[in-house]
């Protein structure tokens, strides 16, 4: 154990150019922050360090403005990380190691993105050319290895032999979900008039069939869609744990681990495997899981190479159902998470994401 979970609150997801558009990346975090820390019991005097998660953002220390936003104290400097798509999951480890060494009692740490309100980037060059406009990042100095994500997600399917079919009964199952079991308010708070996720249908095996194909068997109806959205979770020392009256769920430990570049989708397995590994756990010993689904083709895998019960993977569901906030959505996985645990009488939990440039994270968190 390396810490304590107080509380775990996030925004709504909404897709790109939706309800949260016209929000700047700290007017979705400053209320999530405060909102959280409400929920834990805790005041603004009481944070030692906000961590902030993102990765399309225009720099800046997007912490420290998110921070300010929240009315905390200038004292508390803010730290900002990019790690991709796994970024949020690994702001909370690295903030529950910042307990465990003694270094901070109460950190925030979680992600924000807003992808409608995302910098226009361009390239530069040395010999007097024109800028050049580019969406993706390069993830590896090679290009030959570097391929779109969506390439590389159906790439994956092939080398897997994941069909479409399978690929969509898992949307068409996680739109289910989340139409079932609806976030409850202690997860989710309203912002800019907008209460709950908003993407979440009654995903059709016919629609899925007319789903524009983005490559090969990867169409937009098995691959989240760009988002924007904010989560965080309040992690405190056992010795501010032990004056809490709010729930409290032990992060456990987690790992991050690389892999091949141009194949990220399986990142997360061997982050998984570690991270059980360190713990002495096995994948049956999983009470529940969120596995992130920026692709179908993504979850399936993951879940198959870890050995986990599909059953207990992204029980209220996933991000097909939500939308993909990049910075945001390890964060958001952990905040499901923590209210999937206190929710269902307690237990194991995994949550895992995988990020580009072959990249995975995996928080171990039990009650």
């Amino acid at each position: 154990m390396i810490g304590f979970i107080a509380s775990a609150c996030r925004s709504p997801v909404a897709p790109r150019g939706g309800a949260l558009s016209a929000l700047a990346l700290h007017e979705l975090a400053a209320p999530v922050i405060n909102a959280a820390l409400r929920e834990a019991g805790l005041t603004s005097q009481d944070v030692d360090e906000v961590i902030l998660s993102n990765a399309l953002g225009g720099g800046g220390n997007p912490a420290r403005i998110a921070a300010l936003a929240a009315g905390l104290p200038e004292q508390v400097a803010g730290l900002s990380m990019d790690r991709q798509c796994a970024g949020g999951l690994d702001a909370i480890l690295l903030a529950a190691m910042m307990v465990q060494s003694g270094h901070a009692d109460v950190v925030v740490a979680g992600g924000a993105e807003s992808y409608s309100r995302r910098p226009l980037r361009h390239q530069t060059f040395a010999d007097g050319r024109a800028p050049e406009p580019y969406d993706q990042a390069p993830f590896t100095p090679w290009p030959d290895r570097d391929p779109d994500m969506a390439v590389a997600a159906a790439a994956l399917a092939r080398s897997h032999g994941i069909s479409r079919q399978a690929q969509d009964d898992w949307a068409l199952a996680s739109h289910a979900k989340a139409l079932a079991r609806p976030a409850r308010s202690s997860e989710v708070i309203p912002i800019a008039g907008l209460q709950s996720d908003s993407f979440a249908r009654a995903l059709s095996p016919a629609l899925c069939k007319r789903a524009k194909v983005i490559s090969g068997d990867i169409t937009a109806a098995n691959a989240a869609v760009a988002a924007d959205g904010a989560a965080f979770c309040v992690v405190v020392s056992q010795k501010v744990a032990a004056r809490l009256a709010s729930p409290l769920v032990r992060v456990i430990g987690g790992a991050t681990r690389g892999g091949p570049p141009e194949c990220p989708g399986l990142a997360p397995v061997a982050a998984i495997q570690t991270s059980l590994a360190r713990h002495g756990l096995s994948a049956a010993e999983i009470d529940a899981a969120e596995i992130m689904e920026a692709y179908a083709v993504q979850a399936i895998a993951c879940v198959q190479g870890a050995g986990l019960d599909p059953a207990q993977a992204n029980r209220g569901g996933g991000a097909l159902a939500r939308g993909h906030p990049i910075g945001a959505s390890g964060a958001i996985n952990a905040v499901r998470l923590y209210h999937e645990l206190i929710q269902s009488g307690g237990g194991t939990g995994l949550a895992a994401i995988a990020a580009a440039g072959g990249l995975g994270t995996a928080l171990l968190l039990g009650t």
